[in-house]
């Protein structure tokens, strides 16, 4: 290994028990060959020195303690270095604060605190910039100054605060006890004046309404957290103080003073005075101040919190930073996940943290498929522990499925599906074996239904049918074997008129007949004869018959034969006939039914407005509460509309700048024309050279060339302007039909609120055995006799325990619906709220159906 070579490595490693430092896990050994591999190398590599130790520090954050003691090191021989370091960090620390980055803000203020501790920079330099932020978090939540509608701003610099405290609060209270005392109290009086955050729209399950205004939000929790550590001398197990070893030594340096910062200026007022102005502009401010964690107790405490409340915090710190830090890296991930500097076991948070950003809302920060990847390569690296983990975690989950969030739910879904299919499908089903004699509407019965379909998607049917063998009462929770469901089968022994249509149509169709040739026969020999309804199932089962042996002869048929379906299917009203006849297809495939829609609408066959609709229809009405199905079809209709808008925005961005540099390259070329004309000019009556009207002619044809170009680019950017108008009037239109719909079929079915005003409650007929306390008796630690669960042997003989009625399930099941969209697709609703609540959230709509929408657009009801 070279010397270069060497000392990145040893310093990229700092802290691990690696082949660099022999497997050893002594920090001051680590950290005294670091430093001597970078003195030998500091002559030639002292700016490479610069750039990755700082890099380190960013994207390595839970070995800033080590980095720290480097710094101080360094600082002893050479002060600018070290002076240098912190002046960088501080002025990457402002640009991210003006930026709003809060991943840097957060992770670059720890870095300043350990290079305190390191005696790097003064310690009365960082109390001054925590007086900076909690100045301006007084100021935004003043209603007199500020704009309280950014509070999440003002609370993300006090969490900033606190967060930095566990790894310099006892260096603060013992060199600068009285401004450190003060920046203290001015987190008290920050706390006392704040609002408590309501967040009951991001909360994965459903809270009572006693908890909800007796629980603590992040922040006072993490306040309450700060005060024990204070209380314990700022000792906290999770934190690495490898300075103290070299504090003999470091006291030595020179402390450097950093220049006050500032914070950016508070956000006007909105100029409207309204509540609505106000709440749209908090929606604005939680997107972009959002909370980092919703912790997640799946777990008993005594499997969690052997460890001391500051520690939990801080281990949660490390997992989320090496998560962030390395998507896309999972051997690394998981490498550092298994590897914190933490002397105590700490598997049972790490899977109630990963689960908690699986389960993320409003959304998780990665896609999930990263999560389950890292859940995977986890179980593979300690497989003596992870994966009975990850048994207990799933079984916690289930026992509390009727009273998660329906979004967390489909991802919950989505992930076990994949995840068992890395691992054989194997799972203990015969555990969940009850739940085929629920109703089968109960939420643990469809849960397991719909991880099977989802299992069948990623293998085949056999297979996962042989996977239930275990519990073979499963099997009628399987999605019928059978694929398509060709109306016109020759295998039925059909001899209809329409049999005979469809076989000429499709001997037509594999004759290569050209697309105006089928219209022309349909319009002459189907219609007339058969009428509109006959041709449109003729043709339309047809052609999915012909596209039906992959996903690309579907692709193939819809791109040669759309014209076909857009002529037979122009219209609102026609389009649902056509997607029923897709539905009726596909009627065993839930799978295909989704995709071929979804292909329908990206070749826009059919409208997002009528796949609403279709959605909302009587069929798929009763579906609300059995299946994912209509669900995950208006998902990808919303989701195609906005990834449009999306996309034009984009390129509007994009062609604006080119027409600003189109614009810029014009006005330089008729400069350079109108220069040479002057020329010409000042030797009228002259002979003139040929070279020069050459020249001019050139220079002419630049210039006409320059404008042409910008009058094109100015063209394209009116046209994308002009489309991204009518797309958000169509998403305008999207979301009034969705509400609207949501709200009427929800009227015909939730109970009415009494005379006396009191609102009806859903959930009032469910036993109390079915609601599982993760405290006292999660999944994992109930007895399993004969593979049933004690929720079975406790509840009610007739339903297994499941107490609420169809009605009431389909209700809670489409709330939750309303829920769950309100939320995904805020950011788009939000612009249309005040159409909203003129024509959907009127006096006379349902409480409930009100509620739901308000919550998950964190709006006050």
């Amino acid at each position: 290994m070279s010397s270069s070579s060497n000392w990145r490595s040893l310093l990229l490693r700092i802290g691990d028990k690696c082949p660099e430092y022999g497997g050893s896990g002594d920090h001051k050994e680590h950290i005294d060959t670091c430093y001597s591999a970078i003195l030998r190398e500091w002559e030639n590599s002292k700016d490479d020195i610069f750039e990755l130790l700082l890099q380190c520090a960013e994207q390595l954050p839970h070995k800033v303690p080590f980095y720290g003691v480097l710094v101080g090191l360094i600082n002893l021989e050479n002060e600018n270095f070290a002076k240098k370091i912190a002046d960088s960090t501080h002025s990457r620390f402002q640009d991210a604060l003006y930026s709003g980055n809060c991943k840097r803000v957060r992770i670059l203020l720890r870095f300043l605190t350990v290079l305190m501790c390191s005696n790097v920079i003064l310690p009365g330099s960082l109390v001054g910039i925590f007086e900076t932020l909690l100045s301006s978090a007084a100021t935004t939540i003043d209603v007199d100054n500020g704009n309280p509608s950014w509070q999440s701003r003002a609370d993300f610099y006090v969490t900033c605060i606190l967060s930095s405290l566990p790894w310099g609060g006892a260096e603060l209270v013992e060199q600068v006890p009285e401004d450190f005392e003060r920046a203290m109290v001015g987190v008290q009086s920050y706390i006392n004046i704040r609002s408590r955050s309501q967040d009951t729209g991001f909360t994965i399950f459903e809270a009572q309404k006693d908890e909800t205004i007796e629980r603590k939000d992040f922040l006072e929790d993490l306040w309450d957290r700060i005060q024990v550590l204070s209380s314990n001398g700022w000792k906290a197990e999770s934190v690495p103080r490898p300075h103290l070893s070299f504090e003999s030594q470091l006291v030595a340096g020179s402390s450097h003073a950093l220049s006050p910062i500032c914070c950016p200026e508070q956000p006007a007022l909105p100029s409207s005075h309204s509540t609505v102005a106000f709440e749209k502009e908090k929606h604005e401010a939680m997107m972009k101040y959002p909370q980092r964690l919703h912790r997640l107790n799946i777990f008993p405490s005594d499997k969690t919190e052997i460890m001391q409340p500051i520690d939990r915090f801080v281990v949660e710190e490390y997992l989320l930073d090496v998560l962030l830090f390395f998507n896309g890296c999972r051997k690394e991930c998981t490498s550092f996940l298994v590897g914190l500097p933490v002397p105590f076991r700490y598997e049972y948070l790490m899977a109630e943290t990963i689960f908690s950003q699986l389960l993320l809302l409003p959304k998780a920060p990665f896609k999930p498929l990263y999560y389950t990847l890292v859940i995977i390569d986890l179980c593979k690296a300690i497989p003596g522990a992870f994966p009975s983990v990850v048994i207990g975690a799933v079984r916690a989950l289930f026992d509390r499925i009727s009273d998660m969030d329906m979004e967390c739910r489909t991802r919950l879904i989505l992930w076990f599906s994949h995840h068992l299919s890395n691992f054989q499908y194997i799972w203990p089903w015969e555990e969940w074996a009850y739940v085929k004699d629920l109703p089968r509407w109960a939420s643990q019965r469809v849960f397991v239904q719909e991880v099977l379909e989802r299992e069948i998607r990623l293998s085949y049917w056999d297979r996962i049918k042989q996977s239930i063998e275990n519990a073979p009462e499963l099997e009628e929770l399987l999605p019928p074997k059978g694929g398509s469901n060709f109306k016109y089968s020759s295998e039925d022994g059909g001899e209809s008129a329409e049999h005979a249509l469809s076989a000429e149509f499709s001997s037509m169709v594999k004759a290569r007949k050209s697309v105006q040739q089928l219209i022309s026969w349909i319009e002459e020999s189907i219609i007339p004869v058969h009428g509109y309804k006959v041709a449109v199932e003729v043709v339309i089962q047809t052609l999915l018959d012909i596209g039906s042996k992959s996903f690309t002869h579907l692709i193939t048929v819809l791109e040669r034969y759309g014209q076909i379906i857009a002529k037979l299917c122009p219209d609102h009203d026609s389009q649902i006939i056509l997607m029923g006849e897709v539905s009726s297809y596909w009627k065993n495939n839930t799978q295909m039914t989704a995709t071929t829609i979804d292909r329908m609408m990206g070749y826009r066959l059919v409208s997002n407005l009528a796949i609403v609709t279709w959605v909302f229809s009587p069929s798929n009405i009763e579906l609300f509460h059995l299946s994912d199905r209509p669900w995950e079809i208006l998902r990808n209709a919303i989701n195609k509309t906005y990834n449009r808008i999306t996309d034009l925005r984009k390129e509007i961005v994009s062609l604006d700048k080119s027409v600003s540099l189109a614009e810029g390259a014009t006005i330089k070329a008729q400069k350079e024309l109108e220069a040479a004309e002057a020329m010409l000019e000042l030797v009228d009556g002259q002979p003139v050279h040929t070279n020069n009207l050459g020249r001019l002619k050139r220079l002419k044809g630049y210039a006409a060339k320059a404008k042409d170009e910008e009058i094109s680019l100015r063209e394209a950017l009116e046209a994308k302007e002009a489309l991204i108008a009518r797309a958000l009037e169509e998403n305008k239109a999207l979301f009034l039909s969705v509400y609207k719909n949501f709200g009427d079929v929800l009227k015909e079915r939730l109970p009415p609120v009494s005379a006396d005003g009191k609102i009806p409650n859903l959930k009032a007929g469910n036993v109390q055995s079915m609601v599982v306390d993760s405290e006292e008796t999660p999944a994992m630690d109930v007895d399993h006799e004969n593979g049933k669960n004690t929720s079975e042997m406790n509840g009610e003989t007739t339903t297994n325990g499941y107490n609420i009625g169809e009605q009431e399930q389909w209700c809670l099941t489409t709330l939750g619906y309303v829920k769950a969209f309100s939320r995904q697709y805020a950011t788009e609703v939000w612009p249309h709220i005040e159409m909203l609540v003129k024509e959907v959230f009127v006096d006379n709509v349902h409480p409930l159906f009100k509620k739901a929408a308000y919550v998950g657009l964190c709006r006050q009801n």
